[in-house]
């Protein structure tokens, strides 16, 4: 039999009353949440880029200020400025110390170090994508180094756990991640062949940050001792193209440098000490005589060799801030150039091999960034000459 269910342990479900009234303005819909809140908290916080910066900002480290982090100096000469708007300035890409952008907070700044904050944040650094390798065996290795990158890493920075060296690898760093890449594409063992880990590779010079080119790596101890000593005894041909303020000539800058000659910059000195420098200079193209692209061959290759010869013989390199006022020759120019960085390329590299003994030699053409520049000034000197043919009298 079946049982009868007990209408009393029922649950009565109340249906919707549709004859109730609901007011004309809902008040709920007015009534911010807790996202809408979230969002009007977000909003009123300002972005790395609108944090109201003085445009141009520049400090050179006193004495006193030698050995502090990063952080604590930017927020002593900022001010007002909290602690997370000094990070986000920070992190957003906005600091650069000596030309080199700085994403680490705590980061040790050094007495006479210039420390600039940019107005708006500087682009991504490239990565191993962006490496393209010119050659390529079991003992060297040459690639086109993209500006923004660092070739090595500083002694201090050797010593960093990896997480904080990830945060901007060095181009030594990334070079065997791009050689496995490259062996991919190009794969000449069999299918399924077990491929070895590629070893780190070991420098033997090193070009700037923002200068773009040619970077030879040594793949074995012997090879790096061989190209070193090569470099060393300044056999290897460097030439280096860039775009200069004014009208150069062929000429050779021979100088003694120093790593400090009184400002915490270095530059050339009167005396016998320091390192002598040599720079073949000639000109490529002229651009009125406003700007020259120039071509320059180191007989020697001391650091910023090429930067500071040109700047102490008034014609500093287009994008320069580094070493900008060295010398009164320019002190009241002004590069309308707009050039991003500094327009510097290393477009030949040539050396004997040091397994083979074979001249090697290569070259790598002017980057998109730096045809840019060139393209701007040929049209503005190709107008101005037009506007003076019309207008001789101007």
């Amino acid at each position: 039999m079946k049982k009868k269910r007990d209408s009393s342990n029922r649950k009565t479900v109340r249906k919707p009353n549709s004859k109730k009234r609901r007011d004309p303005i809902d008040t709920r819909s007015t009534r911010p949440s807790v996202q809408d809140k979230t969002r009007e908290s977000s909003s009123d916080t300002l972005k790395a880029d609108e944090i109201p910066i003085r445009k141009g900002c520049v400090h050179h480290m006193s004495s006193q200020e030698g050995g502090l982090t990063l952080a604590a100096i930017l927020k002593s000469r900022l001010g007002n400025a909290s602690w997370s708007e000094v990070h986000k300035i920070i992190h957003s890409r906005r600091v650069m110390i000596h030309g080199n952008i700085c994403t680490d907070v705590a980061r040790r700044v050094k007495e006479s170090e210039v420390v600039k904050i940019l107005d708006l944040s500087a682009p991504k650094p490239p990565g191993v994508q962006d490496i393209q390798i010119m050659y390529l065996d079991e003992h060297v290795v040459v690639v086109d180094k993209p500006s923004g990158m660092t070739t090595t890493r500083h002694s201090e920075e050797k010593s960093w756990p990896m997480r904080r060296r990830q945060v901007q690898p060095t181009l030594d760093e990334m070079i065997p991640r791009s050689i496995e890449e490259f062996l991919k594409l190009h794969r000449t063992a069999p299918r399924g062949t077990v491929r070895r880990r590629v070893g780190p590779v070991r420098a033997v010079h090193r070009i700037d940050r923002e200068t773009s080119g040619l970077v030879v790596f040594a793949r074995t101890v012997p090879a790096e001792r061989i190209l070193a000593e090569q470099f060393r005894l300044h056999t290897t041909h460097r030439r280096y193209l860039a775009v200069v303020l004014g009208r150069v000539e062929t000429g050779t800058i021979i100088s003694n440098l120093v790593r400090d000659r009184g400002d915490g910059r270095r530059g050339s000195t009167d005396s016998h000490v320091g390192k002598r420098a040599v720079t073949h200079v000639r000109p490529v193209e002229h651009f009125l005589d406003e700007y020259t692209l120039v071509e320059c061959r180191l007989e020697t290759g001391r650091t910023h060799q090429i930067r500071i010869h040109l700047s102490e013989s008034g014609h500093p390199v287009c994008g320069e801030r580094v070493y900008w006022s060295t010398s009164p020759k320019h002190a009241k120019a002004v590069d309308h150039s707009r050039a991003a960085r500094v327009a510097l390329h290393a477009a030949e590299l040539g050396f004997v091999h040091p397994h083979s003994g074979e001249a090697i030699h290569l070259t790598s053409p002017m980057p998109s960034d730096l045809m840019e520049v060139i393209v701007r000034l040929r049209r503005a000197s190709s107008t101005s000459r037009v506007s003076t043919e019309k207008d001789p009298e101007q």
